[in-house]
């Protein structure tokens, strides 16, 4: 008696698994998730000047300045591993490059073009000193630099001394001259969206593996051919390039810059801004800068009430600060933004079926 045949055992056909990780779709499917939330806010951002007030629409402006200057601030450390505590001073650079120019009857535009160019320049300049510092040793020389720049910003003449430029005139392209508060708004998320596509093409780039690697351990990257120094200045520049545009915008809009419109605290509040949104991350320094800049509006209006002392504003903008470093440092050492991401994606990887 003959056994029939076996027929050969072939896999179904018609019912595909799912997509590779690293698949086109599965690329796909990230920049697309990516892409919404980004269109969301932009729309945000575009509308939200026509229904503030005032008041609301300047917090809006220093809100947007400080985002700027913070996302430099969070590709330096981050990523170059550096630490600055001297921002302030290329952000003073900036302003001083533009409020000169134009009280000096130069075009205001091309002032605002060379704040971030004369900013970028002079962190070269001493980046080349200072650079070959580390750490503490770092932070502290850059702090100096910026007691240093003030300090002669309040005596030379043509900065104006301890008084400062005053009648800067305001930002003007040919015969349209922002003239209204909200079209400063436009311009400074215009900058902020600016900076944020240099420092993403910045990081997505080879030089961008190669800053990851020099963050991790600088002996690593130079063993694998990573020029370091040339490396870590570039980002420096480019750091001061992004708070130089800033600073030049902010001198436009307030039309007066001196000495005293760039303490020292500025320079910490934008490292407390990166730390608390997510260093090495782009959204996570305008997330940082939201939450930081709204929470010194609300401790000035707590600061300024009936009874309270003429120190207060300061006294609480400093205690909050450490306090608010160590609670982020404890609980969210990633930041608020690694943090949710994080929390999201372990939901999702929970909600996945799991592979038979």
């Amino acid at each position: 008696m003959t056994r029939p045949a076996e027929q050969p055992v072939t896999p179904a056909e018609d019912e595909p698994g799912p997509p590779s990780p690293r698949s086109p779709e599965a690329a796909r499917g990230r920049r697309a998730r990516r892409l919404v939330p980004g269109l969301a806010v932009a729309a945000v951002t575009l509308a939200l000047p026509a229904f503030l007030d005032d008041s609301a629409l300047t917090v809006y402006i220093f809100l947007g300045l400080a985002a700027m200057v913070t996302v430099g601030v969070s590709l330096l450390m981050g990523y170059a591993g550096q630490v600055s505590l001297g921002q302030g001073a290329f952000y003073a650079v900036g302003g001083y490059t533009a409020g000169i120019l134009a009280v000096r009857g130069g075009p205001p535009l091309a002032g605002l073009l060379a704040a971030p160019l004369v900013a970028a320049v002079f962190a070269v300049v001493i980046g080349l000193p200072l650079l070959r510092l580390r750490g503490h040793h770092l932070a502290f020389a850059t702090l100096a630099m910026q007691l240093i720049l003030l300090s002669l910003a309040g005596r030379l003449s043509f900065t104006g001394g301890d008084i400062g430029l005053q009648g800067i005139p305001q930002l003007a392209v040919g015969p349209f001259e922002l003239s209204d508060a909200s079209q400063y708004a436009y311009l400074v998320w215009g900058g902020v969206a600016l900076v944020m596509l240099v420092t993403h093409n910045v990081i997505e780039s080879r030089p961008g593996r190669a800053l990851r690697a020099l963050a991790t351990s600088e002996t690593a990257a130079a063993s694998s051919g990573v020029p370091v120094g040339r490396y870590k200045l570039v980002v420096f520049a480019l750091s001061a390039a992004f708070a130089g545009l800033a600073g030049g915008i902010y001198a436009f809009y307030t039309g007066y810059v001196a000495p005293s419109s760039f303490p020292v605290l500025l320079s910490i509040e934008y490292i407390v801004m990166a730390v608390v949104g997510g260093l090495g991350t782009v959204w996570g320094a305008v997330v940082g800068a939201a939450a930081i800049t709204l929470l010194v509006q609300a401790l000035n209006v707590v600061g300024t009430a009936p009874g309270m002392p003429s120190y207060a504003p300061s006294v609480l903008s400093y205690a909050v600060y450490a306090l608010v470093l160590i609670v982020v440092v404890l609980f969210l050492p990633h930041g608020l933004l690694p943090a949710v991401t994080d929390r999201r994606r372990r939901r999702e990887e929970a909600r996945a079926p799991a592979k038979p």
